[in-house]
């Protein structure tokens, strides 16, 4: 696994890449958003370690612009660690959130559980077919860790909106209180809180809905949310 950190500060840096490295990761570190760029434009990394604090351009408007055009899993790291960094984080699509100071262990765990989460690393099925769930023409491929709306495109979707996704599809036609949904969320990423939760929501409604998908989800107020289509699964 490839993986590119972005921090200013040098000595952390090369601390970090060598942590990673100890444990089997490629690395390559920068300290800005100009020289991650041209990296991230060629090379093909799979996890995006990235401050927030940077000079010029910071770490959030990074991830935001990230996001809009690649679906690669990134963790923010901080020395800020109110829950409002987390929470904007999150709304721009971030996949897990780390504060400073932070041990070598509780790195590699969270790297570890978001490329876990996020690589569709599963065995594939005895007759080598992709495993599918289908509903109102849109389609996940499960082995891929995908979603193509009725248009046929593929909509990018951030590790934790995939597993949002999944964990609504699992309950589809019922009602899933927020509690639930929480739990299932601090299983993955460090962090979660009801309002994250309601993040999340609104980040994965908003990519249905860019496809006609805005029924999809439904909020039940008071209890939680619903998935309203019936599923099949291929």
């Amino acid at each position: 696994m490839k993986i590119l950190i972005v921090e200013d500060d040098g000595p952390l840096r090369l601390l970090i890449g060598r942590t990673l490295r100890d444990y089997g990761f490629e690395t390559v570190g920068v300290g800005s958003a100009a020289e991650m760029q041209p990296l991230l434009d060629s090379d093909g990394f799979d996890l995006l370690v990235l401050d927030i604090m940077l000079p010029g351009t910071n770490g959030l408007d990074i991830c935001r612009r990230v996001r809009a055009t690649s679906a690669i899993p990134i963790i923010i790291i901080s020395a800020r660690g109110q829950q409002t960094d987390r929470i904007v984080g999150l709304e721009l699509g971030a996949d897990d959130y780390l504060s400073k100071p932070f041990g070598a262990d509780e790195l590699v765990a969270r790297v570890r559980a978001v490329l876990r989460r996020t690589s569709g690393a599963v065995a594939p099925p005895a007759d080598n077919r992709r495993r599918q769930i289908t509903f109102e023409g849109w389609t996940i491929v499960e082995e891929r860790r995908e979603l193509h709306a009725p248009d046929g495109h593929e909509v990018p979707l951030s590790g934790a909106e995939y597993d949002l996704l999944i964990t609504l599809v699992g309950s589809a036609q019922r009602v899933v209180s927020r509690d639930y949904l929480l739990e299932q969320s601090r299983k993955r990423m460090s962090g979660a809180s009801d309002r994250s939760i309601d993040v999340l929501v609104s980040r994965l409604r908003s990519k249905l809905g860019e496809h006609g998908g805005d029924a999809l989800i439904k909020t039940v107020r008071g209890v939680g949310y619903m998935f309203t289509p019936r599923i099949e699964r291929q």
